[in-house]
Formats: structure tokens, sequence, C-alpha cells
């Protein structure tokens, strides 16, 4: 596991932030990762690594509305044992919208940092890592929030909360309205 903590940590580091908020994140998760004894754990800190998926197709941004936040946000959550992060966010990206995804052509790339508070007096230190979805329909398993849809870029934006804004807008396709 120290391995992949360095690998988190060195990715974390070469990130050039999309705004302040992200630049705020950044520092905080990599002056909180060395103080963690088992940092991808949700039960051994309230302090923890997660992982998410901005996902994109054509279609534009899948968003599904949290279930306990009535918020539209990106699919994502913890990191089971052995997991990577990166893994963990297509993993959690199917479980909530029934969507096969695949990473893009450079692999798994870390496209957004964020830190905010989780349930329970948590603090989550989420990576987000895009990945990529066909045209279908999202179709989320019982049990998972149902309401999951595409949005076009400008809907997807002008919704999402001050953690998502700035790493829409940096990955919003050229073309389309900024």
């Amino acid at each position: 596991m120290p391995d992949l903590v360095d690998d988190v940590r060195r990715e974390v580091t070469a990130r050039r932030p999309v705004d302040e908020r992200e630049r705020t994140s950044i520092e905080q998760l990599l002056a909180a990762l060395p103080a963690l004894a088992a940092p991808f754990d949700e039960h051994a800190d309230p302090v923890h690594l997660t992982a998410s998926a901005i996902v994109i197709g054509r279609r534009g941004v899948i968003l599904h509305r949290h279930k306990r936040l009535a918020m539209w946000l990106q699919p994502g959550g913890h990191i089971d044992p052995g997991e990577t992060p990166w893994d963990a966010a297509r993993r959690e990206a199917w479980e909530e919208t029934g969507l096969q995804v695949e990473f893009g052509p450079l692999g798994t790339q870390l496209v957004h940092v964020d830190v905010h508070a989780g349930p329970r007096g948590h603090t989550h230190l989420d990576l987000r890592y895009l990945l990529l979805a066909g045209d279908e329909e999202p179709r989320p398993p019982e049990g998972e929030s149902q309401d999951v849809r595409w949005f076009d870029w400008d809907e997807a934006i002008s919704m999402s909360d001050d953690g998502l804004r700035g790493a829409l807008v940096a990955l919003r396709p050229e073309g389309t309205t900024p």
C-alpha cells in the first residue's frame, strides 16, 4: 500500500489546479496524507481518500441526484480494500449509473481533486478520474439513486456545486458553448 500512497501523492502533486478551490484542496490533501495510517480506509480515520468519476461522452456529462444530499453530483464513493482509487472511480460509476465506462486514450487520468465534508463528520479527500461512456441511457440498479441522466455541458456546469464546477469548465470540449 505504501507504493499506492506514493503514486497518489505524485499524481496529486503533478496536478495543475483548475481554480483556487482545487489549489486549496490539493494543499489540504497533501498536508493530510502523511498523517493517515490507512488513507484508503473510511473506518480508520474520519479523514480519508475517496474516488469519483467524471463521466463524459458525446451526449455531455452524466450526473446523479445523490439520495442523501439531494444534489446533482458525479458518481463516486469510498475505496474498497485492495482497490486503487481509479478502479474505485470506475466501479462507483458502473454501480451508480449502470453504464459501462472506460478510461480514455490516456489511461487513468486524474482530472480533479476536491476536499469536502462527508457524512458523519468525515472529510473526503476526493480524487476524480475521467471516464468515457457511450450513448446509452443510464440504468442504475435497485438501491441506487434512480435519478441519473445525461446533461449537456452548459446545464451540468450551471447546476454543479462549487467543488465540481471548475473541473467541468476545464474539461468542456472545444466547440461547446463557453
